[in-house]
């Protein structure tokens, strides 16, 4: 249903539990009380009906209509607009799961516009109730129940992203090919963590400033700053998050880079090896063919060879054969071949 809950307040206590919209603002009339509307993924008709009933501003629908805003605060005359992103972890896929809420709050009426499963504002809604004399302060103690409930469901995905950053150091040294990619998706993770949380420090302390023409009362403002100190500890621990994310894939780049290093002073290394061994088996071959060419030569028996008639040529032929052997052995041994 589109309509997941709808009271009228009076002094903080819960007195009307009307059936439909019309009813909602028959009974804030009556009854001159707060009305406190929950929509889920309403459609058009249902957010131009509020609309009309409570002034709300055509900018302000249009963005709650349109949806995909990042969280901001904005003033339309009397009404307040609040875009928030709320977040949850999923375990079983190690993601964070990002909705988005719209909150109207006038004089007397809160209007909330929910597109995600979180935050789990019956939650809120019970526990004002339970302490009606903090809900009699009107629509801004609702808006501090809402705010307070988006960063407390922040916690569980900060826990996650840190699990998560726990893990990457750990296998960062693992020469896990899959590091990178996983490091890259998860600081697109805590960008995003990021861009939720750091625009909630100014929206806090303007809420807990006021405007000129309406200021919050002393109550609503320890309660405002209370959640703006969750919110600062909280971004300065994101902060940290994507730092660690950056060092380590400055990191795990030094250490592909050092991998690929060692990997091309092995190749080199069993490259001059196999150099060397080229080196000697060349040398030892050219060594063995001196005297193969001579004796090769004076093999041939040509009646015209004058050196197959004389009586040292034998032994010439074995002398030449021994001095080009070792001639060429010293030749290579002086430059390191053999």
């Amino acid at each position: 249903m589109t309509i997941i809950d709808n009271a009228v307040y009076v002094d903080g206590v819960r007195t009307a539990d009307p059936d439909g919209l019309d009813e909602t603002y028959f009974a804030l009339r009556q009854r001159e009380g707060m009305a406190w509307i929950g929509l889920y993924r309403p459609d058009a008709k249902e957010i131009r009906s509020v609309a009309e009933e409570f002034d709300l501003s055509p900018l302000a629908v249009e963005d709650a209509l349109a949806g995909h805003q990042r969280a901001k605060l904005e003033h339309y005359g009397e009404c307040v607009f609040l875009v928030l992103r709320p977040a949850r972890y999923l375990d079983d896929v190690e993601k964070v799961d990002f909705g988005e809420i719209h909150v109207f709050v006038g004089a007397d009426y809160v209007i909330t516009v929910r597109h995600a499963e979180s935050p789990d504002l019956a939650r809120v809604r019970q526990r004002m109730e339970s302490t009606p004399e903090f809900l009699a302060l009107g629509p801004e103690a609702v808006l501090y129940g809402i705010l307070d409930q988006v960063v407390d469901e922040y916690e569980p995905v900060a826990a996650g992203l840190e699990n998560d950053v726990d893990e990457i150091e750990d296998d960062l040294f693992g020469a896990d090919p899959d590091v990178s990619r996983r490091i890259y998706e998860l600081s697109r993770q805590v960008i995003t963590f990021q861009r939720a949380t750091s625009p909630l420090v100014g929206i806090l302390q303007a809420l807990a400033a006021g405007t000129p023409e309406h200021q919050p009362g002393p109550e609503l403002q320890d309660h405002f700053r209370d959640v703006l100190d969750h919110v600062i500890r909280l971004n300065e621990r994101v902060a940290s998050f994507r730092a660690l994310l950056q060092n380590a894939l400055a990191v795990n780049a030094a250490l592909v880079a050092q991998r690929q290093n060692d990997e091309m002073r092995r190749l080199t290394e069993s490259s001059f090896a196999q150099s060397e061994q080229v080196k000697r088996i060349s040398s030892w071959a050219a060594i063995l063919f001196a005297p193969t060419l001579v004796g090769t030569i004076y093999g041939m028996n040509f009646t015209s060879m004058p050196e197959l008639n004389w009586v040292f040529g034998y032994p010439f032929a074995l002398g030449l054969m021994v001095a080009m052997g070792l001639g060429l052995y010293w030749t290579f041994k002086r430059n390191k071949w053999i």
